[in-house]
């Protein structure tokens, strides 16, 4: 369950934080939620490799080649990050 938050930020910093989260195809509720997630050092949903595969004919593309460096970089963006002390 999630509850409703209101914050107030700088006006640079929220158009900045709004072109990151649509820079990465998220809303900016989405971008803050993945924030909190990163800094509390909870994991976030794990990444399904699934979305690698099936994409659809090829049509000549050779995404073989880049299979494996997709599937690596998928993993460690679900990983969650080591605090530092």
């Amino acid at each position: 369950m999630m509850a409703r938050t209101q914050i107030t930020l700088e006006h640079e910093s929220q158009r900045r934080a709004r072109q990151r989260a649509s820079d990465m195809g998220i809303s900016l509720a989405e971008y803050v939620r993945r924030l909190v997630e990163r800094d509390l050092g909870r994991s976030l949903a794990k990444a399904d490799p699934a979305l690698v595969f099936d994409l659809g004919r090829s049509r000549g593309s050779d995404i073989a080649k880049e299979k494996h460096a997709m599937i690596a970089a998928a993993m460690a963006s679900a990983r969650p990050r080591k605090r530092r002390r």
